[in-house]
């Protein structure tokens, strides 16, 4: 499976410039089984990442454009009457799908978010009473702007718990940026970009990845930091259990895209501001990134 790994992060960095660590943050998510959320300001490529790695995939992508005037059903689906038959007919969602992007998801209201709720924790969808599942692999990659509050409904403490890790691509560099240019002489770009893995190896990914080794004093160390959220002063709101099992799955499947069966505190060191941030509330005007590099400087590593 290493060689599909080298073509998918081939794949993507073909059409995103020089963002190495967010395709490696974004494929830590899918490969844990968790979700993305992408937080930067517009115009710096969230959407063509997540539309890239949808391609990439050899299975079922859907999107839905985020507005106020968006409704649950629009989301889950719903049932509708059919006239020929004289019967309730399920009319499918988007989020019945292997990649969904949940583009401006800010946009939507708090309504129409908690039609996310369920869907991105166990994998289904109930409507009228009746459950049914989405397919597997389920990915959800949510975009939003941080900058831009006109329109825009925060998302609940619940919501943000569900992504497994939140990421920014930045602006480019000098060079990055000039070489975005020049890929534009191609005109083929992303209409070149094709599936180079299957749904059946994603799965299989995502199996070997929960085989990685994560040894008890390295449980210990997750342990340490997320309960030290729980009782700092500078945080209102500390990290759940949720979160904890998160960093977990997370170091598992980062060991395992470098080629490791075991986990190191080093994974963890690096996937914490990503996994824990978006999950705490600030009890001052400090932000939560600067919080958790804090914490991990004065929790002792094993």
């Amino acid at each position: 499976m290493r060689d599909r790994i080298q073509q998918l992060t081939e794949n993507l960095g073909q059409t995103i410039v020089g963002k190495q660590d967010a395709i490696r943050l974004v494929l830590v998510a899918l490969i844990s089984g968790g979700h993305t959320l992408l937080e930067d300001v517009p115009g710096v490529g969230k959407t063509l990442l997540a539309k890239s790695l949808a391609r990439s995939i050899d299975g079922k992508f859907q999107r839905i454009q985020c507005t106020p005037d968006l409704l649950p059903t629009d989301v889950t689906g719903t049932n509708i009457w059919n006239q020929r038959t004289g019967e309730f007919e399920f009319l499918m969602g988007p989020v019945f799908t292997n990649i969904l992007l949940a583009d401006e998801v800010n946009r939507a209201t708090p309504r129409t978010q908690s039609a996310l709720l369920e869907v991105m924790e166990e994998h289904q969808v109930t409507v009228d009473g009746v459950t049914r599942k989405v397919p597997n692999p389920f990915f959800v990659i949510a975009t939003q702007n941080p900058v831009e509050y006109q329109g825009t409904f925060p998302l609940p403490e619940a919501q943000m718990d569900r992504f497994t890790l939140s990421l920014s691509l930045g602006y480019p560099t000098e060079a990055e940026e000039l070489q975005m240019l020049q890929r534009l002489q191609d005109p083929s770009g992303m209409s070149e970009l094709h599936p180079c893995i299957s749904l059946e190896e994603v799965q299989e990914l995502q199996r070997l990845s929960s085989l990685v080794r994560v040894e008890p004093p390295l449980q210990q160390y997750m342990l340490n930091l997320v309960r030290a959220t729980r009782q700092d002063e500078e945080i209102r709101l500390g990290i759940s259990p949720r979160g904890t099992v998160a960093l977990f799955r997370a170091a598992q499947a980062l060991a395992y895209l470098e080629d490791r069966n075991y986990a190191t505190p080093d994974d963890i060191k690096y996937l914490a501001p990503h996994v824990l941030s978006h999950r705490m509330i600030p009890a001052g005007g400090r932000g939560a990134t600067a919080i958790v590099e804090r914490l991990l400087h004065s929790v002792p590593i094993p």
